[in-house]
């Protein structure tokens, strides 16, 4: 398969043809963004001090050094993704508002990200876990730090990314849902394996 670079920002015809399984690079901005950023949005109304519109938010708490506060001048330690599904009841409402086009964590999202991702032109892509100190060696530069007061793993980070990577394409632009779809074909397979195994075990009582 081709290598897909996607650089920010993005427009809905760069995701054209990318299909659920596949893997995409990051090249350009993503901001850090979790559980109070999207609270504090959608529950409270207040705007994101960092336009992600045409952008990336990375679902991460990470871990970062401080060289020079007064100047914003931060170094990236560690920054793993954090679990997808805690934002599934905030995400199809934080995409509408937000027009980001690509959303990062870990695990799959359910039907609000999957409506959101074919309504408005996204992406749900996944960072495999346990991984976080390769992924800051992805992050040339942090650029902002907003909304500091929430700490260190709630701070919005704005990164500057070259060939983010791996992206594994969890949710596609018309709403395949890759996770999903692998419950059906598992699911679908589950009985006949098992047969097979109940023909070997049936001694156990």
């Amino acid at each position: 398969m081709e290598k897909k670079i996607l650089t920010t920002p993005i427009s809905a015809e760069d995701l054209e043809g990318i299909k659920a399984g596949d893997i995409v690079y990051l090249t350009g901005h993503i901001t850090t963004c979790r559980d109070v950023a999207h609270r504090r949005l959608i529950e409270y109304g207040r705007e994101l001090p960092v336009d992600v519109r045409n952008g990336a938010i990375l679902h991460a708490g990470p871990i970062v050094k401080t060289i020079d506060e007064a100047n914003g001048k931060y170094e990236m330690i560690s920054v793993g993704p954090t679990t997808s599904m805690r934002m599934e009841k905030f995400e199809y409402d934080f995409v509408k508002h937000t027009g980001v086009r690509l959303i990062v964590g870990k695990g799959g999202m359910g039907p609000g990200t999957q409506k959101a991702c074919q309504e408005f032109k996204a992406l749900h892509l996944v960072f495999p876990a346990g991984n976080a100190v390769l992924a800051a060696t992805e992050v040339e530069e942090i650029e902002s730090a907003n909304w500091r007061e929430l700490g260190m793993p709630e701070t919005l980070w704005t990164c500057r990314v070259k060939e983010f990577c791996p992206l594994i394409v969890s949710i596609d632009a018309e709403g395949n849902n890759y996770f999903e779809n692998k419950k059906v074909e598992y699911t679908a397979k589950k009985e006949e394996v098992l047969e097979e195994i109940y023909k070997h075990v049936s001694f156990i009582k």
